[in-house]
């Protein structure tokens, strides 16, 4: 499934991500040399309608022109959703679900992904970025998946606010993260100039810079992922009054906003019994500890701060409604 390519394919830097899969054919493993063989890794498109990634990498190697002050390998993922400006098509797996570590290793595609973490691990990437966009409203921010000092500080490179979780399972920032540094970019919503700007210049510091800071940087606001939150799959749901679940208008305004219990989340269809599923860490019901539904209501029933939440109720039911988090206190010396 995979093609691994060491040199820009005639029309990659002025391609639209619809014009891949012709491009390209299938997913692509691109090695760069630059002048400090120690690569960076960078994914892109692992969702075919998350594009920022792409077109930062377009503009940071139309900046160079040829000359890479280091070497760089960059994954270009779901071509085939990219083309039609979808997260996934209907009979795919999802791209950030099936690396290394995933529940799902006998899949066609978690083995192209095995292949690709085989082959960079031996490369012995300065770091990986992963980069996405979200659907909904959220500040720029990053993700990790192990409390190092190395990954804190790259990620503390792109924003003052981070994420740390370890579930889901089998995204690609966890499976690199256990030989190199890793994070996950979340770069707004998909289209946004901002985003493509800021990446561009993250990925600058990080080709540029002679190794990752081994110090976190004090000013880093770091969250821990404690709950995924998902519409049962037998309940209709959506933001007007005729579904079985039907959820606050503007429900992504809560985004990264310390929410009080007691917050509404969602009405319901009148006599009917539903809730929200929340699962920690360890996939275990936790729907109890952080939602109430009573009379008609869904609502917090302790304070969170969430993420990703979302009002494209496609992307909810193909991943999920939002996660709920709680602030992690670093410890300094």
């Amino acid at each position: 499934m995979l093609n691994e390519i060491h040199e820009l394919p005639e029309g990659f830097l002025t391609a639209k991500t619809e014009d891949l899969l012709e491009l390209l054919g299938k997913p692509t493993l691109i090695h760069l040399s630059g002048r400090d063989s120690h690569p960076l890794f960078v994914s892109t498109l692992l969702h075919g309608n998350e594009t920022t990634g792409f077109y930062a990498l377009q503009n940071i190697l139309k900046h160079y022109q040829n000359d890479l002050p280091r070497s760089l390998s960059i994954f270009i993922g779901n071509i085939d959703a990219a083309q039609q400006n979808q997260r996934m098509l209907e009979w795919q797996v999802d791209y950030n679900r099936i690396w290394p570590g995933t529940e799902d290793a006998n899949l066609s595609e978690a083995h192209m992904m095995q292949q690709v973490t085989d082959i960079m691990k031996q490369k012995q990437p300065i770091a990986s970025i992963d980069i996405h966009n979200n659907t909904g409203r959220n500040p720029h921010y990053g993700c990790i998946n192990v409390l190092d000092e190395t990954c804190l500080a790259l990620v503390g490179l792109f924003s003052n606010t981070a994420v740390y979780f370890i579930r889901p399972l089998g995204v690609q920032s966890m499976a690199f993260a256990e030989f190199c540094p890793a994070v996950t970019l979340e770069c707004g919503q998909s289209g946004e100039m901002s985003g493509i700007d800021h990446v561009m210049r993250y990925l600058q510091v990080c080709m540029e810079m002679d190794a990752i800071p081994n110090r976190a940087p004090e000013h880093i606001n770091l969250y821990h992922t404690v709950a995924r939150v998902k519409v049962p799959e037998h309940c209709s749901f959506g933001f007007s009054d005729n579904a079985t679940i039907n959820l606050v208008p503007d429900l992504e305004m809560y985004n990264f906003c310390e929410l009080e219990p007691g917050t509404l989340f969602a009405n319901l269809e009148a006599d009917i019994h539903a809730c929200l599923q929340a699962t920690n860490e360890q996939d275990e019901d936790v729907t109890a500890e952080y939602f109430s539904c009573d009379d008609n209501r869904i609502s917090l029933r302790k304070a969170v701060m969430p993420s990703m939440l979302t009002m494209d109720t496609t992307v909810i039911r193909q991943d999920c409604l939002c996660y709920l988090m709680e602030k992690i206190d670093l410890e300094r010396e």
